[in-house]
């Protein structure tokens, strides 16, 4: 008998086809069934969303397609599943195919049911196999014996604000255990913010519940290493899958804890495609599962804290506190070295190349965070004022001095180092400013002749993205770190959070000033939490934790965010930046959408989105719109479109345009009314050269 199926298929949500298309099938097809549609000249994967026994009204019979193939070795798509993708798309301004397609592996549209069969019984593990001893290892703190015992009694959500050192991971996998002992069918999702933090994280999970049964997800796996974990996932014997945010979108029927490891970290917002936060996400899926989540960090986000917050605006989530390191540990104690004092461009005080020596001497180990990679930000010649330039995008080519390039990091446009300066010929060119490459340089020059204990000479590593392209070399250097090999470790945000150093007592903030005057209201918390984040990574071990300290090299000592700091008191900071913020109407008190458009020239950029605002206004004055959506529109301030902080990337013209609310409800109504401006306005001739337009719904970066 033949049925009529809306099928969701991968199409951008700005794109002719948008949401769902209709397919006719005489095969057996349930809702959240996988399928294989023909979408133009080729075969792509699709999701059942709805079944009905005859066509709507308004399809007509010549322009429906039959489906090609049901993949009846998978189960169906289960309704809490649908919903999360469906609420992501609503919420994010997406469509629900373009949602869906990217949660599943792109593999499943290429197998056959054989294929699939056999895949599914390889891979299949009973229950049991999974090993949960609710004995921890170690004896828990008063401080985890509370938490846990707040966590059974109350549904959540939980946000743990806890200080680096203080047992959280070992709370999470206690209540894990718990989950999983009592129901044996049932899942728990692990989320960290990177993939450099999950192999830590996997071997510390497979070290208590055991291999079988405990899976990992994220993007830097191959197809069919992603394939074989979301099949495990959702066939249910996968019990615990670890993952960086795709992973909020792992199919599990059983799910019953989510855990979000440094929830405040920014690489929870995906900047691509449908921009999502899967932190919130979390939240909302606990939600509709039934599940418990805990939010965890020592710097939790000011929109978390202000939702735990014990007051009519807050209290959606239950704040739990963990102040103290397990054991004996203690904080270290924060130096601020006054860079005034110090002699012109200099790059280390020597209080702290002498901290250092000392710290060497001892066997111990110090860890320089300087939040720029590469050589040099730009490479220069005094002569005629030339700057490395990228050709392709408005913003500097960074010099890396090992391969001798000038590299771009937002186009990737990379050329050899020019032997003269190719305005004037000066044969004199220099870099300016520092990255960590010259940072490691540099100490290693200091540092030379200074032995270790052992008679053996100083190793200074460096961390950043580049020295960790390899495949394999990130967990070779952490690996060399944690085994004592390394003396100084140099690098970026990478080494700054979730890493257990054992034998680092020194931490120093090599330059942390430029975040302290942005324009963009979020970059004093975000500064913050990388700085307690990196001060945290000293002292881990208790013995040693009484020596351990943080240096600061700052222009600006007495600020409030290093007194701050200096207290490790993140509650003072938290409620200081959330009374600015709610004085200055700024989130999370209001809430923020950003629109932005891709030109071929940036005049088109702008015009498109003063047009479609334009026209969103001009629904409200000639009453085209119902009393109702008036009222809420008027409750909305779009701003006029700027050009973006770096206006052109690959040859390509960005421009941005705000949208603010202090109600939610009225700013989507707004996004859903300008989505149709925004059609309507790229059709127009004059918008000719317009190449795309993306919504970003709750931005991190204005």
């Amino acid at each position: 008998m033949q049925k009529w199926l809306d099928i969701a298929v991968s199409a951008p949500a700005h794109s002719q086809v948008g949401g769902l298309l209709t397919y006719a099938s005489e095969l057996s097809a349930e809702v959240g069934q996988l399928v294989r549609v023909p979408f133009g000249n080729r075969e792509v994967l699709g999701v059942v969303w709805a079944v009905h026994d005859s066509l709507p009204s308004k399809i007509s019979t010549h322009t429906v397609r039959n489906i090609a193939a049901v993949l009846e070795g998978v189960a169906p798509l289960n309704k809490h599943w649908r919903q999360l993708v469906q609420f992501t798309a609503q919420y994010y301004q997406r469509s629900i195919g373009e949602v869906a397609m990217a949660a599943l592996p792109p593999q499943l549209r290429d197998l056959t049911t054989i294929q699939l069969a056999r895949r599914l019984k390889k891979h299949s593990a009973t229950s049991e196999e999974l090993t949960a001893a609710l004995q921890s290892p170690w004896p828990l703190s008063e401080q985890q014996i509370q938490v846990l015992a707040q966590m059974a009694e109350a549904p959540g959500p939980f946000l743990i604000h806890g200080a680096t050192g203080s047992g959280k991971t070992e709370v999470y996998l206690q209540a894990v255990a718990r989950c999983l002992s009592e129901d044996p069918e049932s899942q728990a999702l692990l989320m960290v913010p990177e993939i450099n933090l999950t192999p830590q994280l996997e071997e510390r999970v497979k070290a208590r519940f055991g291999a079988v049964g405990v899976v990992s997800m994220h993007s830097g796996m191959t197809a069919p290493q992603r394939l074989k974990s979301w099949l495990a996932a959702h066939n249910g014997s996968a019990r615990i899958v670890l993952g960086t945010r795709m992973s909020i979108f792992a199919s599990m029927p059983k799910l019953k804890w989510i855990v979000v490891d440094e929830e405040h970290d920014a690489s929870y917002k995906q900047q691509e495609g449908a921009r999502y936060s899967a932190r919130d996400l979390a939240v909302y899926r606990a939600k509709l599962e039934g599940a418990k989540v805990i939010l965890g960090s020592a710097t939790p986000s000011l929109e978390s804290w202000h939702h735990s917050r014990p007051t009519a605006e807050g209290g959606r989530y239950l704040r739990l506190q963990m102040p103290s390191r397990i054991g004996a540990g203690q904080l270290p104690f924060v130096r601020r070295v006054d860079m005034n004092h110090q002699p012109r461009k200099t790059v280390l005080s020597s209080q702290l190349i002498s901290a250092i020596q000392e710290r060497v001497a001892k066997g111990e180990q110090s860890m320089l965070l300087l939040n720029r990679r590469g050589y040099a930000p730009v490479l220069h010649c005094a002569d005629c004022d030339w700057k490395s330039e990228c050709a392709h995008c408005s913003a500097f080519r960074v010099f890396h001095k090992i391969d001798r390039t000038l590299r771009c990091h937002h186009c990737g446009f990379t050329e050899r180092v020019p032997r003269a300066c190719p305005a004037c010929g000066n044969a004199d060119i220099a870099p300016m400013g520092r990255g960590t490459e010259q940072l490691e340089e540099h100490l290693a020059e200091l540092l030379t002749g200074v032995k270790r204990p052992d008679g053996q000479p100083v190793r200074v590593m460096r961390i950043d993205a580049d020295s960790t392209k390899l495949k394999g070399s990130l967990e070779a250097q952490l690996a060399d770190v944690h085994s004592g090999e390394v003396d100084v470790l140099v690098g970026t945000q990478m080494i700054a959070k979730g890493h257990d150093f054992r034998r680092i007592t020194l931490v120093a903030a090599v330059n942390p000033d430029g975040a302290l005057f942005s324009s963009d209201f979020r970059a004093p918390e975000r500064l913050f939490a990388l700085l307690m984040q990196a001060g945290g990574r000293a002292g881990r071990d208790a013995a040693q934790s009484a020596s351990s300290e943080m240096w600061v090299q700052t222009f600006h000592p007495s600020h409030a965010l290093f007194e701050a700091l200096k207290k490790h008191d993140y509650p003072a900071f938290a409620e200081q930046q959330l009374k600015e913020r709610l004085e200055a109407g700024l989130p999370p008190t209001s809430f923020q959408a950003l629109i932005r458009s891709d030109a071929k020239s940036q005049a088109v950029a702008l015009a498109f989105l003063n047009h479609a605002n334009l026209q969103l206004q001009s629904l409200s004055s000639l009453n085209q719109v119902d009393e109702n959506d008036s009222g809420l529109l008027s409750e909305v301030s779009v701003y006029p479109a700027v050009p973006m902080s770096i206006q052109r990337v690959a040859n390509v013209e960005r421009a941005q345009m705000l949208m603010e609310s202090p109600s939610r409800k009225a700013l989507h109504r707004a996004l859903d009314l300008m989505q149709q401006t925004l059609h309507a306005t790229r059709s127009e001739p004059e918008h000719k050269g317009l190449i795309r337009w993306l919504v970003d719904v709750d931005p991190l970066a204005i």
